[in-house]
């Protein structure tokens, strides 16, 4: 699949960077702070979008790709929405080793950039039975995401396994959440999450990750 996306160059110092935006804003999308947990309330378009962007940072190590979001407009559906935080995301490769206290300044040095098309495999869903589960739970494993938050902004940062295996959430919530019939009253949108307890958060809080289809005009 191609992925059309906005390449930028900024340095700070001696240093270089690359990020990378997607072309089209995700207009129909947010990430809320909740403290305990954060929530992505996402249409389709916004979540094949992430799917890839997830998979792109698994095949780009040197790269910062940034996703605005947090003055998005909210959905139009009775969520907590409201009650936290707003932020934008960056997600980022652990051998980048960027700090997270340079980005204001990085963010403020990304000029229009240029035109980009992205070509990643033909699907970017990983194949369930391919993925060990168990070994995810292992002492020794090191694929996991860390999180941190500065200048209003969510860095996930993970290594290349832990991104290509959990980019699937994003394209569940596109493939499965318009046709999503509830099997329990009160729950009204398809939703799923990076749980605690899936083996692939380190030092990172929980993401919920819901469907919506109705937003704020």
């Amino acid at each position: 699949m191609n992925v059309p996306v906005v390449v930028h160059h900024a340095h700070l110092g001696a240093d270089e960077f690359r990020v990378i935006r997607p072309a089209r804003p995700l207009t129909r999308a947010v990430l809320v702070d909740h403290d305990r947990y954060l929530h992505a309330y996402l249409d389709v378009d916004a979540a094949r979008t992430i799917a890839a962007l997830w998979t792109l940072a698994a095949r780009s190590p040197r790269t910062l790709i940034h996703l605005l979001l947090r003055t998005n407009r909210p959905p139009a559906v009775d969520t907590p929405h409201d009650t936290g935080l707003r932020l934008d995301l960056v997600l980022l490769h652990h051998s980048l080793q960027f700090a997270p206290s340079r980005w204001k300044r990085l963010r403020g040095r990304l000029g229009p950039g240029r035109p980009h098309t992205m070509s990643l495999p033909g699907t970017v869903r990983a194949d369930g039975a391919a993925i060990d589960y168990e070994a995810r739970h292992h002492r020794e494993n090191r694929d996991l995401f860390h999180q941190h938050l500065h200048a209003e902004t969510l860095f996930m940062t993970g290594s290349a396994k832990v991104f290509r295996e959990t980019a699937r959430h994003f394209l569940d919530v596109a493939l499965k959440g318009p046709g999503y019939t509830p099997a329990h009253r009160g729950h009204q949108h398809f939703c799923t999450a990076l749980h605690s307890n899936d083996g692939t958060l380190g030092d990172a809080r929980e993401i919920h990750i819901e469907y919506c289809d109705r937003w704020s005009p």
